[in-house]
């Protein structure tokens, strides 16, 4: 799995890379990575061909359990793609805003919390 940690991730985002949240829309609303599109897991595949491949794609979802598989399957195709390891819940933790300003990172009760 192409995982990175959430201060490579920081760096990756910062230079310029796509970032999606593919986490359900409540979570979303509740706190995301600056700049994040959000595309629940189930329709990555099909929203792929909006992606620009010429660029690096950082996946993340709570944890990495939806984002890790989303990712692979990027890199499988010749994508430069990461996973945040440990998901929006590592980027909090390393003191990385989210928005909104008093966003938070959601429950999702359908996933482990790590």
């Amino acid at each position: 799995m192409p995982e990175v940690g959430a201060a490579e991730a920081k760096q990756i985002i910062d230079a310029g890379s796509q970032v999606i949240d593919v986490r359900t829309d409540v979570e979303y609303a509740a706190g995301h990575i600056p700049g994040a599109r959000h595309i629940p897991f189930a329709d990555v595949q099909r929203e792929s061909r909006s992606f620009d491949k010429e660029r690096p794609i950082v996946i993340y979802c709570r944890a990495g359990n939806r984002s890790g598989p989303a990712a692979d399957a990027f890199a499988a195709s010749g994508w430069d793609a990461h996973s945040i390891e440990g998901g929006v819940l590592s980027w909090t933790e390393a003191g990385f805003a989210l928005e909104p300003e008093d966003g938070t990172v959601a429950e999702n009760p359908n996933m482990p919390l790590r």
